[in-house]
């Protein structure tokens, strides 16, 4: 009888023992998991440990903005980058086109999306949801540069930047905010003095080391890794945009600075001329964008943005640049198409190629071609009544987009360094009077044209 009993206490013993393990296994399933990061999640062919992970976060913020109805997209690029290899297949089939977890599993950090900032404006009931759902959050506020102008310096500052963190992985959520030239901008992360430096690893970050500008995207709604998910309907063109997305912000403080010893023309030749050079790099952005051809402000153009945030309204012309490698024999006829008939070509192709367009009354447009050499960058000009050749040389520099008289256009990112190897070291100070063959300070003589080769050089209409 004694050793039924015993028998009877270790079965019971037994039994309340795995009740109790799978009462712990069932709890941390569905209650810790729900809290802190899946590691058992539905995802089909779904891995265990970090990759369930980041998985689990991205359905549970998807959730999260699904049930606010804000509407975001995916512009992560190491996702993209997956994506875009799989892109037809992704296309075709509604359901994905892998079983295991092949995205949204990959290891990173963070997932980026974005959003469109006049889509949704409702952030605290989004914050404390987040919070119930276990997400810790953090708002990153900056100036709004949309609202800075020669009058007014508003410093009012927007929302730039969400990051929900859950678990071990994070949501980054990029705002993006339409300008006037009828393109897309984000702004720059820059955490504020009291803000936790290590809520996240900020340098890993592959949005807001610096602001940038972007084309409105197409965007296409698939299934990846069985989540539901919108993504830029180009991935690849997205990727590219992004590499070349830099933004420079017109410096207006220092425009109000200049003007303030300096005072503004503001004669009625001025105004209307500033209009007329207006609606002639609009006309000359759309044709060479058109045409596919990568331009920038240059010469005096490039300084007006640069100095006092206009055009020198007694420079007469629009002055921009384009690699010779960008050339495009098209070039003449789409802009004599667009209603700029050709005022002069000097040069050639291969050398010291400068073409002039003849814009409205007597405000022309200038398209300086650019050659690369191992150290530095130069264009050229040519003296028609001599045929003498000069050349202009920069240092090397690279494009950033800015926004100049409402229109998104690129300039040299260096600018400084540009407009000083034009200009010298008082740039800052106006001059009327220039002599574009001696007053530069990057000029160089460069020999003489052949007379044999004139007519093909120097060709005035």
């Amino acid at each position: 009888m004694q050793k039924i009993n015993k028998n009877v206490v270790l079965a019971l013993l037994s039994l309340t023992s795995l009740v109790f393990l799978l009462f712990q296994l069932y709890y941390y399933k569905f209650y810790l998991s729900q809290k802190n990061g899946a590691v058992f999640s539905k995802v089909r062919g779904s891995q265990s440990g970090q990759d369930s992970t980041r998985w689990h976060v991205v359905r549970k913020f998807l959730g999260l903005i699904s049930s606010h109805n804000i509407p975001v997209y995916l512009i992560d690029p190491l996702i993209l980058g997956l994506v875009d290899k799989d892109i037809e297949q992704i296309r075709s089939s509604p359901d994905g086109p892998s079983p295991e977890c092949k995205y949204f599993c990959a290891p990173r950090d963070f997932t980026t999306f974005a959003l469109l900032d006049k889509t949704w404006k409702h952030e605290v009931g989004l914050f404390r949801t987040a919070e119930k759902m276990g997400f810790q959050w953090l708002k990153i506020l900056n100036k709004d540069p949309r609202l800075d102008g020669m009058d007014d310096l508003s410093g009012i500052e927007i929302p730039l930047h969400y990051i929900f963190k859950l678990a071990s992985h994070a949501i980054h959520l990029v705002v993006f905010y339409e300008r006037s030239g009828n393109y897309l901008w984000h702004g720059p992360l820059r955490l504020k003095q009291h803000m936790d430096r290590k809520f996240v690893p900020f340098r890993k970050l592959h949005f807001g080391r610096y602001p940038g500008a972007y084309e409105k995207p197409e965007l296409l709604l698939v299934s990846i890794d069985d989540l539901k998910v919108q993504i830029p309907k180009s991935p690849s063109s997205f990727l590219e945009e992004m590499s070349h997305s830099r933004f420079l912000e017109c410096r207006y403080r220092e425009a109000r600075a200049f003007f303030q010893l300096y005072p503004d023309d503001a004669s009625l030749d001025a105004v209307e001329f500033r209009k007329k050079a207006k609606s002639l790099l609009h006309l000359a952005a759309l044709t060479l964008n058109n045409l596919g051809v990568k331009f920038w402000l240059s010469s005096g153009t490039c300084l007006g943005w640069y100095r006092q945030c206009n055009v020198i309204p007694h420079s007469k012309d629009v002055d921009l640049g384009v690699f010779i490698k960008d050339y495009k024999a098209d070039i003449i006829p789409a802009f004599q198409k667009a209603g700029l008939p050709l005022k002069h070509k000097f040069g050639k192709v291969e050398d010291s190629l400068e073409l002039s367009f003849q814009g409205e009354d007597d405000v022309k447009l200038d398209i300086f071609f650019f050659y690369e050499e191992d150290d530095h960058i130069w264009n050229g000009g040519t003296q028609a009544k001599s045929g003498k050749k000069f050349k202009y040389l920069f240092p090397k520099f690279t494009l950033c987009w800015t926004e100049f008289v409402e229109l998104k256009v690129h300039v040299p990112c260096e600018t400084r360094q540009y407009v000083e190897a034009n200009y010298g070291p008082d740039w800052k100070v106006p001059v009327k009077t220039w002599d574009w063959k001696s007053s530069p300070s990057n000029v160089q003589y460069n020999g003489i044209w052949p007379v044999n080769e004139w007519d093909d050089v120097i060709q005035i209409y």
